[in-house]
């Protein structure tokens, strides 16, 4: 993976899929990974009215980021485009935020995330949704999307992703959905 100025946007190709077992999805990611990053408990508060995507992303035990993404909704591949400032003081950022913009909704989520190659797995249990496998491709600077898309086709053949089973949207979006569908 590469590093890139806090100011510069990254530039990932990402597809996300709904999961009927994280059980049966593990043993796949373990087998393909050249390296298991982590195991987090993840609570990821988007902000309303921002240009894309806006959300911070609090950790336990490590440090707290704010993200900033614009990304199409589709079931296909699709690029993402990102910034990722870490945070001090997470609370107050929160509150000025939450002050200025309104809180959308809060996503609960305990993520298991491994890499293959430049493509981060995650393997997710979101509160209040369910189970989901989801990639990002990290692309490298000067790095074009097609080498993204074929890493993660070769992915979705691996863990073997039916296109009905992929998500369009954010889990932010699924659970505003959720929560309107429930009155």
């Amino acid at each position: 993976m590469h590093s890139a100025s806090p100011l510069q946007p990254r530039r990932n190709i990402e597809l996300k899929a709904k999961l009927a077992s994280l059980e049966a999805a593990r043993p796949i990611a373990r087998r393909l990974a050249t390296a298991t990053l982590a195991a987090e408990c993840q609570t990821d508060t988007y902000f309303a009215g921002a240009q894309g995507r806006l959300k911070l992303r609090e950790r336990q035990g490590l440090p707290s980021q704010l993200v900033w993404y614009a990304r199409a909704d589709g079931v296909a591949a699709r690029p993402s485009d990102y910034l990722l400032v870490e945070v001090a003081d997470a609370a107050a950022l929160k509150r000025a935020l939450a002050s200025a913009y309104g809180v959308l909704v809060v996503v609960e989520k305990e993520r298991e995330i491994y890499l293959h190659e430049n493509v981060r797995i995650h393997l997710d249990r979101v509160a209040g949704l369910g189970e989901f496998l989801e990639f990002e491709a990290v692309l490298a600077p000067g790095e074009k999307d097609p080498a993204g898309y074929a890493k993660l086709s070769a992915l979705a053949r691996e863990f073997a992703i039916a296109p009905a089973d992929r998500i369009a949207s954010s889990y932010s979006d699924l659970l505003l959905v959720e929560r309107s569908s429930r009155g």
